[in-house]
């Protein structure tokens, strides 16, 4: 059934473009809803048709997001080719995020996502609280392939931009709620409007509330539930034309219980039974969980003349997270992680952009200053002790860059560009083993001196790199442009947060940046009827970065390796296709091949590090992923009706580097089917999501063994739910 449904998802892809082509003879005057010529991003930090842009990105309109239901914005996993957008194991609104294969899924404090996050044009650096609820916003953008020219440091699988509404200068007010599965109950509230000629101000309020998937049947507390309230105002002043000040306040707080997860192994005694629901838990840790999130941002923009532009940004951000997770979901304190994150940032921004006749362009300053620090136990009962791991972890980042792009003749453009950036960092690590499987001292536990100390250092390193850029782009018509492509990443090294001197003494030195060099050639735009954007890529991956935690004699060890270097290739192809007047069909395919050429893993007993490159993959890195939606619109009873099944498919993945057959993923698809009706200022919405009731992980954790009593479990996506929205406009 499932290699059926996948092939009849990439065939039906594949059918949609080839539709177009011929269709192109037959139909010229019909056109896509929204064509590549016609939709402006900001990829290039500068408004541009996306067809113009010589990077693969996606895009989802505000109309597209609503129409089919999204939520937040995991929602672009199922319609970005290559694409992993997740909430991280454990966690309700932690975000990962993998693009093309590369990405980070450890939240720790002082590792760093490889997934750049943007909200406009602000840097978020954490991937706590970033699983952004869709609300107040224009569209999103999914950058592919590393963008380290425009967006610097720890943007080496792509970038994620979040795009927020422009105030109106109309008086507005919308009021959405929803109903659904699990006692789903949502709202939202939005409004705004010009106090004077030239203040606009706006602001939005979203509380979502939803009982759990499942149960601790240990507690009868609800598992894998929702109950978030999140806030945003805004404003902005343009005394004339030239002119414009805008300013966003937002705060986000995320009361949901913690996700313990399913045990997928069972345990030697009746409380480590494997139990039926993969939503159900035993965990007796307790179901506490807080995360809270708040920052502000101020963008000033003035344009000098009809040539030059010039934009501040700053901003700041904060954010705190208190939490457990229960490692072996069970009521005894086998394997049981109390923890919590703290971090704060400030970003400073300058820009100046240019516009002459044959050269566009902008260059510009970024600084960042962050603080990152938290503590977590590893409870282990039986063993009788606990291990207290803390620190922190300070960065200062100054970048400067470049990006040019030259009109050689109408139709070659030549882009160039550059980034220099200097990262300073330190970090404080302590871990320590304590007598007593109860909370440590770092934890708000009995104080006590440690029975032995394993890690206790502070270290400064600095890294810096340049990251070049060059595209060539040709438009073969007024509709269709063609590109090739050199892009270049990098991650910031760092230390590793839960390093342990005594397995791995080389610990307390850090590890490396790591690169990705990336070949791009893409063709995109317009053929009659069918609107489409498609590249090909070959990516080498040097000095990377792999987290890992293993089962060690009397605990946990940790690496933080520059394990080696991979490449990896693939193709991505997508767009839209009108059918007929009514019908129009949206579609993505992606390809993706991986290969570790070296993973050098540090073997504990001979000390040594080892060459184990044919045992390892890449993870969260399926071969193919599709999609497949058709939008029906229609008249009904004096409105407009859209309807829109949707099916989304993801080839077989591995959660880690190494393959594990109990919590590694098959390949599985999404069916959901959404309809929207639209009456003057009124929107009635129904829309069923994973309506094959599909089971699949999306994340686990492996410490098999008696000291942790075959602790591996598992995260599962949503089951099949059905929300009904009613929204009015005031």
């Amino acid at each position: 059934m499932k290699k059926f449904v996948k092939a009849a998802l990439l065939a039906g892809a594949a059918w949609s473009a080839m539709a177009g082509m011929a269709a192109a003879q037959d139909a010229p005057s019909q056109e896509p809803e929204a064509t590549v010529d016609e939709i402006i991003v900001t990829a290039r930090r500068r408004d541009e048709a996306l067809k113009d842009v010589p990077v693969a990105v996606s895009a989802l309109s505000e109309e597209r997001l609503e129409q089919t239901g999204a939520t937040d914005i995991t929602a672009l996993q199922q319609q970005t080719p290559n694409a992993t957008v997740q909430v991280a194991r454990g966690s309700n609104s932690t975000l990962i995020a993998f693009i093309r294969g590369v990405g980070q899924q450890d939240p720790l404090w002082g590792f760093e996502p490889g997934v750049g996050l943007y909200i406009d044009d602000v840097y978020v650096a954490r991937p706590q609280g970033a699983v952004l609820d869709v609300f107040d916003v224009q569209r999103i953008e999914v950058l592919r392939g590393p963008q380290g020219t425009l967006y610097g440091r720890n943007t080496v699988g792509g970038a994620i931009k979040y795009v927020t509404q422009r105030l109106s200068p109309e008086k507005e007010l919308m009021l959405k709620g929803s109903f659904g599965s699990f006692n789903q109950v949502d709202f939202l509230a939005m409004g705004g409007g010009a106090l004077t000629d030239t203040l606009r101000i706006g602001g939005a309020f979203a509380k979502y509330t939803r009982d759990g998937f499942g149960t601790n049947v240990n507690t009868g507390a609800e598992h894998y539930n929702k109950d978030v309230e999140a806030f945003r105002v805004s404003a902005e002043w343009s005394p004339n034309d030239d002119v414009l000040v805008r300013f966003a306040y937002d705060v986000m707080n995320d009361d949901s219980n913690p996700r313990h997860g399913h045990r997928e192994l069972a345990g030697a005694l009746p409380d480590g039974a494997v139990l039926g629901s993969v939503f159900d838990t035993n965990a007796g840790v307790g179901d506490t969980n807080s995360v809270e999130t708040q920052g502000w941002s101020m963008t000033v923009q003035g344009r000098v003349n009809d040539n030059w532009t010039l934009k501040a940004i700053a901003a700041r951000r904060d954010g705190r997270t208190d939490t457990v997770i229960d490692f072996d979901n069970t009521p005894r304190p086998t394997l049981d992680i109390p923890a919590y994150y703290e971090d704060e940032q400030t970003t400073l921004e300058f820009q100046a952009l240019w516009d002459y006749d044959r050269i566009q362009g902008v260059m510009g300053l970024f600084y960042l200053d962050g603080h990152a620090e938290g503590a977590f136990d590893t409870i282990l009962g039986n063993a009788g002790i606990v291990i207290g791991t803390g620190g922190y972890v300070d960065t200062t980042s100054i970048s400067a860059f470049v990006d040019v792009n030259f009109d050689l003749t109408d139709r070659l453009h030549l882009s160039l560009g550059g980034r220099y950036t200097l990262d300073d960092k330190t970090g404080d690590v302590f871990r320590a083993n304590y007598l007593g499987a109860t909370r440590s001292p770092l934890l708000g536990g009995t104080p006590r001196a440690p029975l032995l100390l394993r890690t206790d250092y502070t270290n400064s390193k600095s890294f810096d790199q340049f990251t070049p850029k060059v595209a060539l782009s040709y438009d073969i018509s007024d509709d269709v442009t063609g590109y090739v492509s050199f892009s270049q990443g990098f991650k910031s090294g760092g230390f590793d947060m839960r390093g342990d001197a005594i397995f791995t003494p080389n610990t307390v030195n850090g590890y490396d940046p790591e690169t990705v060099d990336s070949y791009e050639a893409g063709l995109k735009g317009r053929v009659g009827p069918l609107s489409f954007a498609s590249a090909i890529f070959y990516n080498e991956y040097q000095d990377q970065q792999v987290t890992t935690q293993v089962p060690a004699v009397g605990g946990i060890a940790s690496f933080v390796d520059n394990v080696g270097s991979s490449t990896f290739y693939g193709a991505e192809f997508e767009g839209s296709l009108s059918l007929t007047e009514n019908l129009t069909a949206n579609f993505a395919v992606g390809y993706l091949n991986s290969d570790f050429e070296e993973f050098l893993r540090y073997n504990l007993a001979l000390g040594v590090y080892e060459d184990i490159s044919d045992q390892v993959v890449l993870q969260n890195a399926p071969e193919w992923t599709g999609y497949l939606g058709l939008t029906w619109n229609s008249e009904l009873a004096g409105g407009d009706l859209t309807i829109i099944p949707q099916v989304s498919w993801r080839d077989d993945y591995s959660q880690f580097e190494f393959p594990n057959p109990i919590l590694d993923q098959e390949g599985f698809a999404l069916v959901d089917l959404s309809a929207t009706w639209t009456y003057d200022r009124y929107v009635v919405g129904v829309y069923g999501k994973n309506l094959t009731d599909e089971q699949y992980r999306v994340g686990g954790y492996n410490f098999p063994g008696a000291l942790f009593d075959n602790s591996v479990i598992g995260y599962y996506g949503p089951p099949r739910t059905v929300t009904a929205s009613v929204t009015v406009k005031f």
